[in-house]
């Protein structure tokens, strides 16, 4: 299963079932789990840590060092969830001392071309489409969809369930459940699409909506808004999760509609 034109170094933990295509190189400190594919001319560098049933198709560099003047050298990993895809020439940096990982969660697509700084976090079943670049320490929660040509600025969290449109700058945190689009970018309304395909049942979607549209229609002031979202609006998981996000958010959130 493993190309005679490959080279793998010995040392490499290759699971069984592995398929490594040719002019691909795996470095030693590398595990890749059972039945995943390499394709041809992909790199594998030290650090990696590869799951079950991955595909990892041509072009691709996982695990190089980060783009960060400050590493030093330091023994860092870069993971990849089972049962997940990285298309043609997407490159995944390892950690720093930040973290000491970058990760990519499981049964996730990142599409041709795209960029995981070091430091990042990404979750489960996340869909990043072409040439999206995300910068170092981000961390994009689970069931985020990512459109094509979108740019991450470093530190950026962004919530689950969330949908970003096409070339999208994001230089504010991103909420969960929600759309957000236009320049800069701004709350576009509930990922009510995204949700229902999840299996998110319309009385939940419609109080996601109600909180909302508390915090970002009904107040000017986001102070005022989560006061009255929490007093007024029935408890839930979900609006606990959106107003402890928006609280933790130091750097600010997305703006609202204008």
């Amino acid at each position: 299963m493993i190309s005679p034109n490959a080279s793998v170094d010995a040392n490499a933990k290759i699971g069984a079932g592995v398929e490594i295509g040719p002019f691909t190189t795996v470095y030693g400190d590398v595990e890749i789990g059972e039945n995943s594919w390499i394709g041809p001319n992909v790199t594998i560098m030290d650090g990696a840590r590869i799951g079950k049933n991955v595909r990892i198709f041509p072009g691709a560099v996982i695990s190089a060092i980060p783009q960060d003047l400050k590493f030093a050298g330091e023994q860092t990993t870069a993971e990849i969830g089972d049962n997940t895809t990285i298309r043609e020439c997407v490159t995944i940096n390892r950690g720093t001392t930040d973290k000491y990982t970058t990760k990519v969660g499981a049964n996730c697509l990142l599409m041709a071309y795209v960029h995981v700084a070091h430091d990042a976090i990404i979750g489960n079943n996340c869909i990043i489409a072409n040439s999206a670049n995300i910068a170092g320490h981000v961390t994009i929660d689970d069931h985020v969809v990512i459109e094509g040509v979108v740019a991450i600025q470093q530190f950026i969290h962004i919530g689950a369930y969330t949908f970003i449109a096409g070339g999208s700058l994001v230089r504010k945190n991103v909420p969960p459940f929600v759309k957000a689009a236009r320049e800069p970018l701004t709350y576009a309304g509930v990922n009510t699409i995204g949700m229902r395909r999840r299996g998110f049942e319309n009385e939940t979607i419609s109080h996601i909506e109600d909180v909302y549209r508390t915090l970002y229609i009904h107040n000017n002031n986001m102070s005022q808004a989560i006061m009255v979202a929490e007093l007024e609006l029935p408890q839930s998981a979900e609006k606990t999760a959106i107003l402890d996000f928006i609280r933790a958010s130091t750097k600010g959130i997305i703006r609202g509609p204008v």
